[in-house]
């Protein structure tokens, strides 16, 4: 059976990720079911399924299912959704470099901007650059300030990794 409509299918999915109640592998359960319901055509399914898998742990799967999504062509909100939350299952699989190149890839005047900022610099983090993590961070906050702006724009710049100087030839 299909979904009648996209908004009635949504809410069903959206009821799922809203019942607390659920058990990890009951949510993947109801996802799946609901996602089966969409033609297979429908980057819809594999992006849900792959946040359910994403939630309880399961980061194979759920790279799996976001992989699927994109070859699809997930677009808008979702893609910007999906970007964040695949950008997080490839950190947490150790696929760093994957993970950081993901997320800057996402523009910057996106709805989500703050919350991709602090995936990216988890993921730095995770890479061990520390201090561009901080950077990351300090730079997502400084929009949201009401003072000290330019002095936190001063010291994220000296947290960002500078190219070594030329050495002169000898």
């Amino acid at each position: 059976m299909h979904a009648s409509n996209g908004s009635d299918w949504q809410q069903r999915v959206d009821s799922v990720w809203g019942d607390e109640s659920l058990s990890d592998g009951a949510r993947i359960a109801a996802i799946a079911e609901l996602a089966s319901q969409l033609p297979a055509s429908d980057p819809r399914g594999p992006f849900e399924l792959g946040g359910a898998y994403d939630s309880a742990g399961f980061e194979n799967e759920a790279a799996a299912q976001y992989e699927r999504a994109i070859g699809l062509g997930l677009a808008g909100g979702d893609r910007e959704q999906l970007d964040i939350q695949y950008a997080s299952t490839l950190r947490n699989l150790g696929r760093l470099d994957e993970a950081i190149a993901l997320l800057r890839m996402t523009p910057s005047n996106a709805e989500l901007a703050d919350e991709r900022l602090a995936f990216l610099a988890l993921a730095l983090h995770s890479a061990g650059r520390a201090d561009e993590a901080v950077a990351v961070a300090i730079e997502a906050l400084i929009p949201h300030l009401s003072k000290y702006q330019r002095s936190l724009t001063n010291y994220a710049a000296v947290l960002r990794p500078q190219h070594e100087p030329e050495r002169p030839a000898r």
